[in-house]
């Protein structure tokens, strides 16, 4: 009992003695802990200042920043600061004194930019106590997320310019596109300022079509024969009810502007030059619902900086009669945003083309250009959304190159013939809202200097012919008078 008892005392006092060689030691060595206050995101452009604190009764070695790139594998030093050479902390020259002291060391980082995300380390020395020889190191680290907010957004239509089809229901997709953004934006679209409730779904035109929908790549082609002769004429007469309609067959008598022999007369000019227009707008031949599913899709796509591009699309079964005027806006929300950020379309058909035709009195041999200008009617500003399709035919007839239509805002006539004059040109545009036509007479006057030319040819024609054989003659006779 005695033993056990001897025994339990030696056991606590070596006990004691561990502990107290441990508290000595630990008052010999020092200690030294280091934390950094946490920052939320900033935003880019912003100030960002990093305060790293440490706690320790031992005196203070050094303070070093470093920035971590390249995943970790490299660092850069950014910020050193030695007590060896600097008195700011004299008040630790004491190495006797025994004392509990925070420091804080702050690195300022102003207009910080998407290369200045990433981890940061505080690495802090001390002296230790038993040897000013020896340094105890202690660090601490924090990831900087710096946020950029979007640089643009813009709203298109998909698969744009499209034609219009009156007889077979499309869909149509609107594509808002949103870049610059990190983190990745949240995006919604709104119609006439009421969000739409939209279906998830990742191929929004597969899904339209399995409930009956089709694609507007499978619409068909306009038919020309819609707008009738008839219906032309008419609109014709009610313009200029002297002039005689034009016809829009082959039957029209050709003119010819080039003279032949001497002593024949040609066409006499026409006084004529203000083109006819004719605007005729087409509507769809079908109804649709009037509460349509939209369906939602989008994608993200991360640049080389952090930063992403996000493509939303809205896709849903057009109705022209009512979708026509609607607005839509795709808005987008981010956290270094202080309100949303937003882009808006007025679906609109288009309205009729206002053309322009260069010369405005073009001659026999010019180069005619018939462009469109715009829209004789338009909302906001004579805006069209989408993008139109335009399509330029000759009325009973080719173009002047042989084609049967041709694509584009310009429709170019190259050295045109005499026989041009008075033929109609249709201007065609469409989009998936609606189609309309606009009709333009070429008048083609003579050009004088081409029939002086002529005349000038024609006349030394005529003078070979009417002296030749006589001056034969002559020089014949003479010949043999002289032998």
């Amino acid at each position: 009992m005695a033993c056990f008892s001897s025994a339990s005392k030696m056991n606590l006092l070596v006990t004691l003695c561990l502990l107290l060689c441990s508290t000595l030691m630990d008052s010999v060595k020092g200690y030294l802990t280091v934390t950094i206050e946490p920052l939320p995101p900033v935003v880019m452009g912003d100030t960002v200042t990093l305060k790293c604190n440490f706690r320790t009764d031992g005196n203070l070695r050094e303070i070093v920043w470093f920035r971590v790139t390249e995943g970790g594998s490299s660092k850069q030093k950014i910020f050193t600061y030695d007590a060896m050479y600097n008195t700011n902390f004299s008040h630790m020259e004491d190495f006797r004194r025994r004392e509990d002291l925070v420091y804080q060391s702050t690195v300022r980082l102003p207009e910080v930019q998407m290369e200045d995300n990433g981890p940061y380390e505080c690495h802090v020395g001390i002296y230790d106590r038993a040897s000013r020889d020896k340094v105890v190191l202690a660090s601490g680290s924090i990831t900087l997320a710096v946020m950029s907010p979007p640089k643009s957004i813009s709203v298109i239509a998909a698969d744009q310019p499209a034609r219009f089809n009156r007889y077979e229901a499309q869909n149509f997709t609107l594509m808002c596109i949103v870049t610059g953004g990190k983190p990745a934006p949240v995006v919604y679209f709104k119609r006439d300022g009421e969000l739409i409730e939209v279906v998830p779904s990742d191929k929004p035109h597969e899904a339209a079509e399995s409930r009956g929908l089709f694609s507007a790549r499978e619409s068909r082609p306009l038919i020309s024969r819609d707008l009738d002769d008839t219906k032309l004429q008419k609109s014709l007469s009610l313009l200029e009810p002297d002039v005689e309609p034009v016809r829009l067959d082959n039957v029209r008598p050709h003119q010819s502007n080039t003279p032949g022999a001497l002593g024949q007369e040609g066409p006499q000019p026409t006084t004529e030059i203000i083109p006819e227009t004719v605007v005729s707008r087409e509507f769809p031949r079908w109804v649709l619902s009037s509460s349509p599913l939209y369906y939602f899709n989008h994608t993200q796509t991360e640049f080389s900086d952090g930063t992403m591009e996000v493509q939303a699309m809205l896709t849903w079964h057009l109705n022209p009669q009512l979708d026509n005027d609607a607005l839509f806006s795709c808005e987008v929300k981010h956290p270094a945003l202080s309100m949303p950020m937003q882009a808006e379309v007025t679906l609109s058909a288009p309205k009729g083309p206002k053309l322009s035709m260069t010369p405005s009195r073009a001659k026999v041999g010019d180069t005619v250009r018939i462009a469109v200008e715009g829209f004789q009617v338009g909302t906001k500003g004579n805006e069209v959304f989408p993008e139109p399709l335009f399509t330029w035919t000759r009325v009973g007839g080719l173009l002047l190159d042989g084609s049967a239509e041709r694509e584009g805002k310009v429709l170019i006539l190259e050295r045109v013939p005499a026989e041009l004059n008075g033929s109609m040109y249709r201007c065609t545009a469409e989009n998936p809202l609606g189609s309309t036509n606009t009709h333009t007479r070429l008048i083609v006057f003579e050009n004088p200097r081409m029939k002086k030319e002529t005349l000038q040819f024609n006349v030394a024609d005529s003078g070979e012919e009417l002296f030749g054989p006589t001056f034969m003659m002559l020089l014949l006779s003479v010949t043999l008078e002289f032998t």
